[in-house]
């Protein structure tokens, strides 16, 4: 298994280019944008080699037989799953950011068992293609990027109906050996700082739309594809000279636009081609897993929230008032029911006929609604408590000045037991995760990441057994 240093060489090794800010830029590794992310996924390698952490990140592979990091394992019970949540929600509070391994660890198990169902029912070659490809995966430490979401354009249209087929990435040409893919794929997290793209269709099919029915194996380093980096509110402090107002002086998030143009696809790397009748099924199941991620992850950055909270209470004289000590008792209480569901979708989960593992559907799609709520009263609390001086404070480079530095140390003093720096450096912090590009993975991501309110609040209904509910009451009240 890779450690942190060992990613961070294999990445750099891929020599990716982007562009960034106006400009097509390679040497992503020394970029100040890019670096903070690629510092996050490091950590999720150098967990499995922590004498604290590494029975959490360890795990035997059920393919190569190996120990394998947990971010390629495909689950084999429902501690497997437990444990992935737990290990989530630690990443999550070490970086408070995140930490962009958890989509293809989801995707990889949805296809997994997609893969040994389709085989079953049309006799294609996909699922033992699947395992070959995710058992060197296991065994190279890769990072893999789960690539869903497609631009859409109209939203009123079927992607065949669609002014430009590409606006849902597609099939657009089949050749002896392979196909050539088109289209792009939206806010995808962590892809420049990715060894492999795991593509995935965004929705169930229909007939007609065979070409759009695709699932494969893409490296990104393969020629056609090119990646436009996504900006990220503050995120510029990542390149300013004074680090102090980046808020997360160390770890930071990626998004990407991704296009594939005339990017071709060996068919010993393809795990669906027009399949349609299980397309709705592979996204169904990796929303499944990616909900249930988010009673790990954002939890862990709750975590974060939490603590800066408590800590500039302190620093502000108050950490023993009644009314704050009430506001973080309510963070702790939202943020310990999202983690609630993430662990119970994830300890009354079943197994697949592929023989992995699922979630429970109703409880995975509990846990992300509350995380489209609940992050936002958290950053509410989190900012009440923390006073209007969190969007006022003068800049790290005044600190500087021989006129504003003393007067800032002066004006900004609190509490005796808080230092100015450290006062500031906590507020940054909770600034970044509010307002800033911490925000962005935190709160937007919450929101829309793994579907928005409403496509849980359809799998919710077709989970709940509503019918089954109206029966027993019935049968209690004795009514025919």
């Amino acid at each position: 298994m890779k450690t942190g240093d060992d990613y961070l060489a294999s990445i750099k090794s891929l020599d990716l280019e982007a562009h960034i800010m106006g400009e097509k830029t390679g040497h992503l590794s020394e970029h100040g944008l890019v670096r903070p992310s690629q510092q996050a996924v490091a950590l999720t390698y150098d967990g499995a080699h922590d004498r604290d952490t590494a029975e959490l990140f360890c795990v035997e592979s059920n393919l190569c037989r190996e120990t394998v990091n947990r971010f390629t394992h495909l689950h084999q019970s429902t501690d497997d799953l437990v444990n992935k949540v737990k290990m989530q929600r630690y990443c999550g509070i070490k970086t408070a950011c995140c930490f962009q391994r958890c989509v293809g660890l989801d995707a990889a198990n949805a296809i997994f068992s997609t893969t040994f169902e389709c085989d079953g029912k049309h006799g294609t070659p996909y699922h033992q293609r699947f395992r070959d490809y995710w058992t060197w995966v296991q065994q190279e430490d890769l990072v893999v990027d789960g690539a869903m979401t497609d631009p859409k354009g109209d939203r009123g249209k079927r992607p065949k109906d669609q002014a430009d087929p590409d606006l849902y990435l597609r099939v657009k040409e089949r050749r002896s050996g392979g196909v050539v893919i088109n289209g792009a794929k939206l806010h995808q997290t962590g892809m420049l700082n990715s060894h492999e793209i795991l593509v995935m269709p965004t929705m169930a099919m229909r007939p007609g739309e065979e070409d759009w029915a695709i699932c494969c194996a893409v490296p990104t380093n393969s020629e056609g594809i090119h990646y436009i980096y996504g900006r990220q509110a503050s995120d510029t402090r990542k390149l300013e000279e004074f680090g102090l107002d980046m808020g997360n002086p160390v770890f930071g998030g990626q998004e990407v636009m991704t296009v594939f143009d005339n990017v071709f696809v060996p068919e010993e790397r393809i795990f669906m081609d027009g399949e349609i009748d299980f397309s709705g099924i592979l996204v169904e199941r990796f929303a499944s897993y990616h909900r249930q991620s988010y009673g790990g992850c954002k939890v862990g950055v709750g975590d974060a929230l939490i603590g800066a909270t408590a800590l500039i209470a302190s620093m502000n004289g108050v950490g023993g008032a009644s009314h704050i000590r009430d506001k973080i008792v309510e963070m702790i209480h939202l943020n310990e029911t999202i983690y609630s569901c993430g662990i119970a979708c994830s300890a009354t989960g079943e197994q697949t006929p592929a023989g992995n593992y699922q979630v429970n559907l109703l409880l995975a799609n509990v846990c992300k609604l509350n995380v489209t709520r609940f992050p936002y009263e958290l950053a509410r609390l989190a900012t009440d408590v923390a006073g209007g001086l969190l969007g006022t404070m003068p800049s790290a480079a005044d600190l500087s000045d021989q006129v504003a530095g003393p007067y800032i140390r002066k004006y900004l003093a609190a509490s005796p037991e808080g230092d100015v720096v450290d006062r500031i450096k906590v507020l940054r912090l909770i600034e970044n995760l509010v307002a800033g590009a911490g925000s962005v993975g935190y709160l937007i991501e919450s929101m829309h990441g793994a579907g928005p309110p409403m496509a849980q609040r359809i799998m919710i209904g077709r989970q709940a057994d509503l019918e089954g509910k109206i029966t027993q009451v019935k049968g209690l009240l004795d009514i025919e």
